[in-house]
């Protein structure tokens, strides 16, 4: 793979990605299995009826959820590899105290996706991303959480979709 994507593309991407809800939708149906028809509300009681709806309907645009008959809404095979982007980011994010050393889960997966977003993504998704610093919410520089870079770079690649700026409203 030689992709390459500018800080814009990678940027969309993110906007999209890290939104609170669909992290929240992703993992909870990775960590729990399918949601059953009409379950979600119960299922995800901290979101609105408004974020439920725009995560669903972004999953769904994304092909990262499907609804499949006698079990609900579960993770397509993209939708699982993106619960695993989101898995490392929170460990790397956690191992390294970053944010802070007591956070919640989308808030861990959010501020890693963020720090690579700031970062210049003109290298391609095969380079192991060289080691740079970015600013976090301290005062010293965070080293780069370049697993989690590369595994972000490779599943863009395989998913170029998300690279395009958002038509849709943001997830908040």
């Amino acid at each position: 793979m030689t992709t390459s994507f500018t800080t814009t593309e990678i940027r969309a991407a993110v906007e999209v990605l890290a939104s609170r809800p669909l992290i929240r939708l992703i993992t909870e149906i990775d960590d729990n299995g399918a949601i059953p028809p009409r379950r979600l509300a119960a299922t995800l009681p901290d979101l609105s009826t408004h974020h439920q709806r725009l995560a669903t309907e972004t999953a769904r645009h994304h092909g990262l959820v499907r609804t499949t008959p006698g079990t609900g809404l579960e993770l397509t095979h993209r939708g699982q590899e993106l619960a695993d982007i989101y898995d490392a980011a929170a460990r790397w994010s956690r191992r390294h105290t970053s944010p802070a050393a007591v956070c919640e889960f989308t808030h861990r997966v959010r501020h890693v996706l963020g720090l690579l977003a700031l970062q210049d993504s003109g290298e391609s998704a095969q380079d192991p991303a060289r080691p740079c610093a970015v600013s976090g919410t301290g005062t010293e520089p965070e080293a780069d959480p370049a697993h989690v870079r590369v595994l972000l770079l490779q599943w863009l690649a395989e998913n170029p979709q998300l690279t395009c700026s958002s038509t849709s409203e943001p997830l908040a």
